[in-house]
């Protein structure tokens, strides 16, 4: 599928130098273009580039990569700081104020938790005596004990991507453990990326090999896997619309017992205000509008902490009785089928618990750790005995628990507090369900949206507009519609715990893939907390008709989406890798391409690596004439967090050298934010250009002049009747046994190059690269043109009836509605060129 021309080895472009001088580096919030190519699979479909042998493959070891910084990107911000705390140890100071920002971020949901949970689960379980109260405060006990404690701060934390958390962080580990994209993204230079070098440990080794060879293999396994995954991540989005909602609402509600006449209909009034707010300062940004989270939420856990404290000491401290699991089994024994419903509203306690995982890129596992075992935790637990002592002694207040338990004389307070912390729950929801939509549209799997980031310094701080605005019109709609806390307390649990055994399933696979952890301890994590979970499910789902259809209707509408785009994706990719111009038919047009070349330089952005494209064609044919210098531009993304900057960057000739033309590709984790001006970006590919042309000179040469050495030498000792290793294995000795390959094409390093004879070492320039640098040089001065393709799908006439409604209309009308690709490459209008190309599937 590719000609010689095309195979000289990849080479990783570094510049040494500051673009601070780039357009809109100083602005503190930018649209984001990475999702240029969300759909757009990766290059890895042939893997001949760097396998040569003989003295080419001497050539590449001497390669050693030098330590510098490439600017190619004018990112301009100070992100790749972000993540040093996950490769090395902190000091325990530092954990601690990470301990403290984390109540702001991670455990706002699962702290306003206390607003309802008893609410709701005695509106299933009268109270009619103590073992009512005592049974239900044990299930909350040991749920928050078994689920949050146990499973993600013990176990689920550590099963991270390089610091990052959440669904898709875990499908990316497991997509690079095991060809189980989608997409076929996989290339061999990926794997020298330092982020994604992959550790695998001897025990177990065989067992773990043998998973990953039945993945790769069965491609229902594959789409079973991306469906779990979307799965989970469409009730991650379902959460970001019920959360707000339960939240707001039920810290409005308090107002029902203080302020005669506030009935229902002011509830919903005073809440849907409150969530209009909400959502439009989302646009300022995480940073600016939540600087007091930390601190707000904090007073917030010393509140339910001391609460509970006074309500233990005033009112009936025998409720620590509850600590025997056996009330557990007497509220059952006793309630029977009401207990079991009652579940439902139990598992509201462990709501949010997802956030210590899908936040974790923010924060580090023992900061998390620390703050959920020594704040969020203790307070949790005193609050709720507080609240269960104070129903041993006033049973009829089980409506409108939390605020009843409250001192009188604090409760606008505790009020204010309570709603504020509300907004913070909400706020942190909302914040995941943007970072989802993100990771979704680098993995290819949701259509492109505009991001804008809020944050130089934190990349996990964006807004999305459109989902932003959607999640506030769903939000004033439940609130509409419901009227009440108890029907969505019902859809709230559902989305939770389809979460969590989401993940209890992606855990367990990276258990046994990656891990290789002992089969019955791999096998104990989903045994039992599968099987809570699995109980939990149970109770929620037999909700469905009191309100548990709405996070399945959510869920079922974002899977349909992600999976539709997903779908459309690789088909589309898949007919431009089988339609792509052969190398024989560019050889064959000659170095004038069947055309005019004229000074200048064409930026055509494309989907693939390997081969020249397809609407190559369209523009050779449409256009009088193409440009003297034609660079392939590829973005594409990586199964990892974060691409470091001096690792992100292709380089290769297509076609032999008089035709000018070149391909770079672009490489970006899933976390990146892309922020480039156009001109700054000239000018840095034209440089980064330059450099390859020189080190691809400098390389030619020096395997030029070896191929000389080594034959000479081999006359030499074939001459003196010397042993064969004589002359030559001094030189090959110190150079092959002592270094390592790290990237191939870098620059050869001094202590390298001084280990060479000196006959080996080029002195002088190639007439050839000067001429072709002055081209480059002519062509720069000429100008840039913005070759864009818009390629469209449309399924086969002969094709089955439901492949022709998913990809000619359903497909057809998210590419027309999501953003375009000029909007998302920030580049001039006035200097794009666009052909339209539609592919029959």
């Amino acid at each position: 599928m590719e000609g010689d021309g095309d195979r000289i080895e990849e080479s990783i472009v570094r510049l040494v130098g500051s673009s601070s001088d780039g357009g809109g580096v100083g602005e503190s919030r930018w649209v984001d273009g990475s999702e240029v190519d969300s759909e757009s699979p990766p290059l890895s479909l042939l893997d001949e580039n760097g396998n040569r042998q003989g003295y080419g493959s001497m050539r590449r070891r001497l390669v050693k990569k030098p330590r510098r910084v490439d600017s190619f990107d004018v990112e301009a911000m100070e992100i790749a700081g972000a993540h040093h705390h996950h490769s090395k140890d902190l000091s325990v100071w530092r954990n601690l104020s990470l301990a403290f920002q984390t109540l702001g971020v991670v455990y706002g949901d699962m702290g306003t938790s206390p607003l309802y949970v008893f609410t709701d689960v005695f509106s299933k379980v009268p109270i009619k005596s103590e073992v009512d109260v005592l049974g239900a405060l044990s299930l909350v006990i040991y749920t928050i004990a078994l689920i949050p404690l146990a499973k993600y701060v013990f176990i689920v934390l550590k099963a991270n991507d390089n610091g990052e958390g959440g669904t898709f962080a875990l499908y990316s580990l497991i997509c690079r453990y095991a060809k189980v994209n989608m997409l076929p993204n996989r290339q061999p230079a990926d794997e020298n990326i330092s982020s994604f070098r992959l550790k695998l440990p001897t025990p177990e080794l065989e067992r773990a090999l043998s998973i990953k060879e039945t993945l790769e293999k069965r491609s229902s396994l594959k789409t079973l896997l991306l469906l779990l995954v979307l799965t989970g991540t469409s009730m991650v989005i379902g959460d970001g619309i019920l959360t707000p909602a339960m939240s707001v609402m039920s810290a409005v509600s308090g107002l029902q017992g203080e302020i005669s006449g506030f009935g229902t209909n002011a509830v919903v009034a005073v809440s849907i205000i409150i969530l209009l707010g909400l959502f439009s300062i989302q646009r300022f940004g995480t940073g600016k509008v939540g600087f007091l989270f930390a601190p707000v939420l904090a007073l917030w856990f010393f509140s339910l902490g001391a609460i509970g404290i006074y309500n233990l000491v005033k009112h009936d401290i025998s409720v620590v009785k509850a600590f025997n699991p056996a009330y557990i089994y007497f509220f059952f024994k006793k309630n029977s089928h009401a207990a079991w419903s009652a579940l439902g509203g139990c598992v509201l306690c462990i709501t949010g618990a997802e956030a210590m995982f899908a936040d974790l890129g923010h924060f580090s596992v023992q900061s998390i750790q620390i703050a959920f075992s020594c704040v969020v935790f203790p307070c949790l637990l005193l609050a709720y005995m507080g609240q269960a002592s104070y129903l041993m002694k006033f049973p009829d207040s089980a409506s409108r628990i939390f605020y009843d338990s409250v001192p009188e004389s604090l409760f606008w307070p505790v009020f204010v507090i309570a709603t504020l912390a509300a907004m913070i729950a909400s706020q942190a929801m909302i914040s995941a369900t943007f970072s989802c939509v993100k990771q979704a549209m680098a993995l290819g799997c949701f259509p492109r949206l505009k991001i804008v980031h809020t944050s130089r310094k934190l990349m996990g701080q964006i807004y999305i507009p459109v989902i932003n605005y959607f999640l506030m019109i769903m939000c004033i709609i439940v609130v509409s519609i419901f009227r009440e806390t108890t029907e969505i307390a019902n859809a709230y649990g559902i989305a939770e715990v389809g979460v969590m055994m989401v993940s209890t399933t992606l855990v367990t696979l990276v258990m046994l893939l990656i891990w290789q952890t002992n089969l019955f301890l791999a096998l104990c994590f989903p045994l039992v907390f599968g099987s809570v979970e699995l109980i939990y499910l149970s109770a929620v789902l037999s909700k469905i008709l009191d309100g548990g259809w709405l996070p399945l209707v959510f869920a079922t509408f974002f899977l349909c989406v992600m999976y539709t785009w997903n779908y459309g994706s690789v088909l589309k990719y898949q007919s431009e890798v089988r339609e792509k111009i052969s190398m024989d038919f560019m050889l064959e047009l000659g170095s004038t391409l069947g055309t005019v070349r004229v000074p200048g330089i064409g930026l055509l952005y494309n989907e693939l690596v390997q081969g020249v494209p397809s609407i190559f064609g369209q523009f050779l044919l449409s256009l009088p004439a193409i440009h003297s210098t034609v660079v392939f531009v590829c973005i594409k993304y990586v199964p990892v967090p974060v691409v470091p900057q001096e690792e992100r960057f292709l380089f290769r000739r297509v076609c032999p050298k008089d035709y000018h033309m070149f391909r770079c590709v672009a490489r970006y984790g899933y976390k990146d934010v892309r922020k480039e001006d156009h001109h700054v970006f000239e000018q840095l590919l034209v440089e980064s250009l330059e450099k390859f042309l020189r080190r691809e000179a400098q390389d030619l040469a020096i395997e030029s002049n070896l191929n000389e050495y080594f034959d000479n030498a081999s006359e030499r000792s074939r001459d003196s009747g010397a042993a064969g290793g004589d002359g030559t294995e001094e030189l090959r000795i110190p150079l092959m046994d002592g270094q390592r390959l790290e990237d191939p094409g870098s620059s050869i390093s001094e202590g390298t190059s001084s280990a060479l004879p000196s006959s080996v070492i080029p002195l002088d320039e190639d007439p050839s690269l000067e001429y072709e640098l002055s081209a480059l040089r002519e062509a720069m001065d000429s100008g840039f043109t913005y070759l864009l393709a818009h390629g469209d799908v449309r399924a086969k006439k002969n094709s089955f009836f439901l492949k022709k409604l998913v990809i000619n209309y359903f497909y057809a009308f998210l590419r027309n509605n999501c953003r375009v690709g000029a909007a998302n490459l920030s580049v001039p209008h006035m200097n794009i060129l666009q052909v339209g190309m539609t592919y029959m599937v």
